[in-house]
């Protein structure tokens, strides 16, 4: 079940708004279709972000996959802890496997997003 207060785009990333900064991470069913993740490659704080494009990759057993941003912004803190333990992002994607933390730059961008309704039955169309 994906939680219901976030946000969620078709590279099935989630954002999870806290005033004016987002925290970023991949969705259970991403996880789950990864696989084990070996590895994450995240930006560096001060990076920016545009909607829609690649700022960085995760690295499981079985592929290699881009994560893309669903908003845009300045990324005010990563998640250090995925570097020695990315299989954080399996265990726990939504509480301690999230990715970034951005200073959104425009919160409208969040209305492209899906709730966790439309994406689950995104995620049903998909499977």
């Amino acid at each position: 079940m994906n939680p219901k207060d976030l946000r969620y785009d078709k590279e099935h990333e989630w954002v999870k708004v806290d005033g004016e900064v987002a925290v970023l991470g991949i969705s259970d069913f991403a996880q789950d279709q990864l696989g084990e993740v070996v590895y994450v490659d995240l930006p560096a704080v001060g990076d920016e972000l545009v909607a829609g494009e690649s700022f960085g990759e995760i690295e499981s057993v079985k592929s290699v996959s881009e994560l893309f941003s669903p908003i845009s912004g300045e990324i005010v803190e990563v998640n250090e802890a995925l570097g020695d333990a990315p299989e954080t992002v399996n265990e726990d994607p939504y509480g301690d496997g999230w990715m970034v933390k951005v200073k959104m730059g425009d919160a409208s961008e969040l209305d492209a997003l899906m709730s966790a309704d439309e994406y689950e039955a995104f995620v049903a169309e998909e499977a």
